[in-house]
């Protein structure tokens, strides 16, 4: 990606403030804004242990891999664990997702295994793909993950023929294609929004915006001020969404399957958030404006607004949720052991599960 830092300070300085000022506003559609429908206590108590089991999955890969027991590159999910959760608590094992190289939290929200998960990422033959795909290719067919993507916006044509193949097959399936902003710039995120659109595809392309594309924001890459925007261009809904809001994020997608599995065609979300992290691990963040003008927006915690509002509205006590965040530490701990304990794969094992040898 091109880097903004070549721009006239003065104008990169101003863009860049408007940019995120509006991000800090938060003109974005929230649960307020849409009247969203409050949950059953049983979804809530689903909801946020599973956000928790994203949290604390990702913390500990992070302690893994600096410790130098996971191989290869990690790219975490921590901080935007309201939209994975909030669009997959809407998804049933029938219906397909597609991932990215940021692409734990999806899994673990669609219902991946953990322990399966965290012995893919630990390079052991007991996980997913036996140890051979990684942090950036776990996959899990049978709860309709189709595989995060080690390629930038590798996953708009899996979407968007898993939506072809649901539709052709006449099942109310529907299929999730997760996206950053940078893959928004992928000449195939036209292509497949616009092939949607003509054949009406029971899809919902969901753009995490975390404000930076690597280290490119957003606002400099783009000609459009959001991404939502560009829906319009193919003739489909484009809502742009408080991402660190899981009722909010929740709602839109709700309406957006029920469009779907009726029929209705494709949806774009853009949920705008923020990552706790860099792009990968390792990565010393030097791209990140030195004032903090994005701070106000990192320090919203998607767990702690859950919380409070759940709170707030009698669905779960404080009592409750400190349990169901120690069911969650115990249940990644358990993961972590599960990895640690199987065994590397074989060298034989080179030559299984290849389409030719």
């Amino acid at each position: 990606m091109s880097n903004y830092k070549n721009l006239p300070q003065e104008l990169t300085r101003t863009k860049r403030k408007a940019a995120v000022s509006e991000l800090v506003d938060l003109k974005v559609r929230t649960a307020e804004d849409i009247e969203a429908q409050l949950i059953s206590k049983e979804q809530a108590k689903d909801i946020y242990k599973t956000m928790w089991n994203i949290r604390n999955f990702e913390e500990n890969t992070r302690r893994f891999f600096a410790s130098g027991q996971i191989p290869g590159f990690v790219h975490l999910y921590a901080g935007e664990e309201a939209i994975a959760t909030g669009v997959c608590a809407n998804l049933t094992d029938k219906d397909y997702i597609t991932s990215t190289h940021r692409g734990h939290g999806h899994c673990v929200a669609k219902g991946g295994d953990l322990k399966g998960m965290m012995a893919e990422i630990f390079g052991r033959s007991t996980g997913l793909g036996r140890g051979k795909g990684g942090s950036m290719h776990i996959a899990d067919l049978d709860k309709g993950i189709l595989g995060a993507n080690g390629m930038v916006g590798g996953g708009f044509g899996l979407a968007t023929g898993a939506a072809l193949r649901n539709k052709y097959l006449k099942t109310d399936n529907v299929a999730v294609c997760f996206f950053g902003d940078g893959a928004a710039n992928e000449g195939l995120f036209h292509e497949c929004l616009n092939m949607a659109s003509i054949w009406d595809l029971p899809v919902i392309f969901v753009n995490e915006n975390n404000l930076f594309a690597e280290s490119t924001p957003q606002w400099y890459s783009s000609a459009s001020p959001t991404i939502a925007e560009r829906a319009a261009a193919y003739n489909m809904p484009g809502i742009r969404v408080n991402g660190k809001d899981l009722f909010a994020v929740y709602q839109v997608t709700k309406e957006a399957v029920e469009r779907a599995r009726n029929g209705e065609g494709p949806t774009l979300i853009e949920a705008v958030t923020y990552r706790d992290h860099g792009h990968f691990e390792g990565d010393e963040e030097k791209y990140k404006a030195p004032d903090g003008e994005e701070k106000d927006w990192a320090d919203v915690d998607p767990l702690e607004v859950f919380r409070d509002f759940v709170i707030e509205h009698n669905l779960l006590s404080e009592e409750e949720l400190d349990d169901l965040l120690e069911e969650s530490k115990k249940a990644v701990e358990e993961a972590i052991a599960f990895a640690q304990e199987s065994p590397i794969p074989q060298e034989s094992a080179l030559l299984e599960d290849v389409f030719a040898d």
